[in-house]
């Protein structure tokens, strides 16, 4: 199999995924918000959570590869980052469904995702701050799970490291803004990179988040408990593993 093939059917797999896991979930449900409606998922279950992070990975997927096509490197690796943490939302959000022990991190994770930004009366904005979940703390709960490898330390800091790589592009870190520079005269790419020696670099690079997140959605399937989806997946991340991907 070509790899462009692979990678779109990827994306398509993932699409008949999340359709037939969100039919194992309870529905969202059209709910008043002002003089209009919102859809929201209302018993705030995990599995409702890991399907929504589920459906925005093959969203972002697409979005990073019309930007990579595009040559706007530095956008499609700040969407990477996202996705990344998607997948990893996925995983963490899936341990203690597969393996039980749900902790108070687990919870306290879920009522932030689930709150409201706005007031569904009046409209304006709810004045608590959302409690997030520190990053790091999500990736100590992955390592130390049975997903984890048997060295925990070395799984956090692979992941702080990836994270911190990719934070200088959603942030504009000068060494990744230079990166945009050069050419004969020097000059700062502010219309894309395509041609330049950035290219090879960043197409080969974002081969690897179809494989993060094809795994995300792996684990997903075993959590929401849909054996066909979760077998089929896995065989299509075996064709990776194939091509010395994962």
């Amino acid at each position: 199999m070509q790899l462009q093939q692979l990678l779109k059917d990827t994306v398509s797999e993932m699409d008949r995924a999340l359709e037939r896991m969100v039919e194992l979930v309870p529905p969202a449900r059209s709910i008043t918000f002002r003089d209009s409606f919102v859809y929201r998922h209302v018993e705030h279950l995990p599995q409702q959570a890991i399907v929504q992070k589920m459906s925005r990975i093959p969203s972002g997927l697409r979005a990073a590869q019309l930007l990579c096509d595009a040559g706007y490197f530095q956008e499609q690796s700040s969407l990477q980052r996202i996705i990344d943490e998607l997948g990893e939302d996925v995983i963490f959000l899936s341990v203690p469904i597969i393996f039980g022990n749900e902790s108070q991190i687990h919870r306290k994770y879920l009522d932030a995702f689930f709150a409201e930004e706005y007031d569904p009366v009046s409209g304006k904005p709810v004045p608590e701050q959302r409690p997030m979940i520190p990053r790091k703390k999500i990736r100590a709960a992955i390592a130390n799970s049975p997903l984890g490898t048997q060295d925990p330390s070395s799984h956090m800091e692979a992941g702080k490291t990836i994270s911190k790589a990719y934070s200088g592009f959603v942030h504009g870190a000068s060494p990744h803004i230079m990166d945009t520079y050069g050419g004969n005269p020097p000059r700062f790419h502010t219309a894309g990179m395509l041609g330049t020696i950035r290219e090879v670099e960043h197409r080969q690079d974002i081969v690897n988040y179809y494989f993060r997140g094809l795994s995300a959605y792996i684990i997903g399937a075993r959590a929401i408990g849909h054996q066909p989806v979760f077998d089929r997946l896995y065989q299509l991340s075996g064709v990776y593993n194939s091509l010395g991907v994962g």
